[in-house]
């Protein structure tokens, strides 16, 4: 089964993600995930990554497409896969559906993650991650506090904020977002495998377990 994520950052469908990748043994492959990986391999592939990784330029969808493919190709991907930011647009969705044609497969559902802005900056302001690599545990200080203040309930290691949760940075990226994400959201309701979920700040993604619905198209 092979599984997209669709939601603006914050909107829980990294939790979701993670959720759903373990009930269907499928990976959970993130495109941020993807670059960091490719980039210290060796060949031309990983060279041509690191040079616009190095100046921080932005990577072009034709990079990204071949990146997506090497990646959708190892072995661990042959029962499906979940995609967790990407595609980003409307062409790198008709991009990754050439490709996945060619393969003989399709996207089954693309789970969108609906939960408004001034509930995003609510809920992204308030979360904190354990600071240790090996948990990246999530919290939040109103709906999902530790029990011990700064500390994260399964390791041990303290809690910290990211220096870009803050009011300004969430809308300058939610504004990017929506100016990218409309046509894509449009795009996968035309193929038929969009399947929304409404949430709230309060919502809790990580008890919701997984929809019926989303059972439903994956059989």
């Amino acid at each position: 089964m092979r599984i997209i994520m669709l939601g603006a950052p914050g909107s829980g469908k990294g939790t979701l993600g993670k959720i759903l990748s373990k009930e269907f043994e499928i990976p959970h492959i993130s495109s941020g995930d993807i670059f960091r990986s490719y980039s210290q391999k060796e060949g031309a592939l990983a060279d041509e990554l690191n040079s616009y990784m190095k100046e921080g330029k932005l990577i072009p969808d034709e990079l990204t497409i071949r990146l997506i493919n090497e990646r959708l190709n190892e072995p661990d991907t042959i029962n499906g896969f979940l995609l967790d930011g990407f595609p980003r647009t409307k062409p790198q969705a008709e991009s990754l559906k050439q490709l996945l044609a060619g393969q003989g497969k399709k996207i089954d559902v693309a789970v969108y993650m609906d939960i408004s802005d001034e509930e995003i900056i609510d809920r992204t302001v308030k979360r904190r991650t354990c600071s240790n690599p090996e948990c990246k545990e999530i919290y939040n200080l109103e709906f999902k506090a530790p029990k011990q203040e700064g500390i994260c309930d399964l390791c041990g290691a303290t809690l910290a904020q990211r220096a870009d949760d803050n009011e300004e940075t969430i809308r300058k990226r939610l504004n990017t977002y929506h100016a990218e994400s409309e046509e894509l959201i449009a795009y996968y309701k035309n193929e038929d495998v969009l399947y929304t979920i409404p949430l709230h700040k309060e919502d809790s993604v990580a008890e919701m377990g997984i929809p019926e619905k989303i059972r439903s198209y994956l059989g």
